[in-house]
């Protein structure tokens, strides 16, 4: 395993958030918005394009808070305690998918292991506890 990290959502907060919490913390937060992600915004709506889709602060020793807005057109219920996930960053294909399958057992998939434009694998998850998971194998993507 590369790093574990919690992994806060927001609704349309996260900029303001992570500009707080690099106050408290010292340290700039690197953010990318959905825009970023091409002209049609990763897919999202013109009126949420400006979202934050990634938002990391790094704590040290490879450790970080990330976040996110969640776009309404995504269409989950963003609720006070369904706000956050582990995110666990994968040092092999074969370790991501093995984390997948189990996880995956007697729980909820939001968004199935595969391919994205910034992993080379990559899950959303709830467990069968309720605990939220997001599974990133950066692989080649991260060079």
């Amino acid at each position: 395993m590369k790093s574990v990290n919690p992994y806060l959502n927001f609704r349309r907060e996260t900029a303001e958030a992570f500009r707080f919490y690099g106050e408290v913390f010292g340290v700039e937060p690197q953010v990318v918005r959905f825009r970023d992600f091409g002209e049609h915004g990763a897919g999202l709506p013109e009126h949420e394009s400006d979202l934050v889709m990634h938002a990391y602060l790094p704590l040290g020793d490879g450790f970080g808070l990330m976040a996110s807005d969640v776009p309404d057109s995504l269409g989950f219920q963003l609720e006070k305690g369904n706000n956050f996930h582990v995110m666990v960053e994968a040092s092999s294909a074969d370790e991501a998918r093995r984390w997948y399958e189990r996880l995956a057992e007697g729980g909820e998939v939001q968004m199935p292991l595969a391919e994205t434009d910034w992993a080379e694998l990559y899950a959303n998850l709830a467990d069968r506890f309720g605990v939220g998971w997001m599974i990133n194998y950066t692989g080649s993507k991260g060079q």
